[in-house]
């Protein structure tokens, strides 16, 4: 028969309540700013690491010399690019900086460069110094470069334009045994890790050249390689595709064709974009050589 709550002494309640065991302040706190640093770290870095954050032009200035911080760098230039859109007459104090990290040691850094010098054509100096980075080391950097000449008129990148079309080869930088790879269609971003090599105790990290899709692997995890050895195609990504397919609808010539017509394919990793932007190029060709 259930016992009624109004039959148990009212002391044996009160026990009750006493020995429920109950956080101390301190402990309280504690758990208060745990959960508080658990939701300000990750906002912290995406405000220090977000490239949308307005800067001032002493802190535009102090990021453009930070050579520790390369994203600081980046962050700096893109704000530099913007101002260049809304033509703000006072961003070209900064422009000298802008041609002297054309030669930055980090990729990244003369990459976002390429892009923020094809903003301005009248820019002293973007002209030449464009030029000069169509032989960077870096395939992005050179198609970046190449695709801001062509906002000078200038047709001169056009090889390296044709490049950003390509897939792209990672090959082994020396010989050793492959511990690790990725998925063949994995979604690969610029620099992001395709292969580790391992060599003796040394292990290194292969990583892609361009942003894009993970087409083949040539060599297996486990297998030894030799040095310059091919380990991996990569299929280059939509975004640079379409940039590319725009720049030779004003400069390509007859011989680009044939790298434009496998993008009017109608395939499931071609966006419908991509595709009647490389029909509009193929036109745009030709009736240029009849002209």
């Amino acid at each position: 028969m259930p016992v009624s709550p109004d039959a148990i002494p009212q002391t044996s309640l009160d026990a009750g309540k006493r020995t429920r065991p109950r956080m101390s302040t301190r402990n309280r706190l504690l758990f208060f700013l745990t959960a508080w640093l658990i939701v300000l770290m990750p906002f912290l870095f995406w405000w220090n690491t977000w490239f949308g954050r307005q800067l001032s032009d002493k802190q535009l200035a102090e990021y453009l010399q930070d050579e520790k911080h390369p994203r600081h760098m980046q962050h700096a230039l893109v704000q530099i690019g913007e101002r260049m859109t809304r033509h703000d007459p006072t961003v070209t104090r900064w422009y000298p900086q802008v041609i002297r990290l054309a030669s930055a040691p980090v990729d990244e850094v003369r990459n976002t460069d390429a892009w923020v010098m094809g903003q301005d054509t009248s820019g002293t100096g973007f002209h030449e110094a464009l030029l000069k980075m169509l032989a960077d080391s870096s395939l992005m950097v050179r198609g970046n470069a190449a695709l801001s000449l062509v906002r000078f008129a200038d047709a001169t990148g056009r090889p390296q334009i044709i490049e950003l079309l390509q897939p792209a080869t990672v090959t082994a930088p020396h010989a050793g045994k492959l511990i690790d790879t990725s998925a063949v269609g994995t979604a690969i971003r610029q620099g992001g890790i395709v292969a580790k090599l391992q060599e003796g105790t040394r292990t290194t990290e292969i990583r892609s050249p361009i942003g894009g899709r993970l087409r083949n692997l040539s060599a297996q995890t486990g297998e030894t390689i030799k040095a310059d050895a091919e380990i991996a195609t990569i299929d280059p990504g939509t975004e640079q595709v379409w940039e590319a397919l725009r720049a030779l609808y004003l400069v390509g010539q007859p011989e680009d064709i044939a790298a434009v017509l496998p993008y009017e394919r109608e395939l499931p990793d071609i966006p419908d974009h991509v595709r009647k932007q490389a029909i509009e190029t193929e036109k745009a060709i030709r009736e240029r050589t009849v002209r």
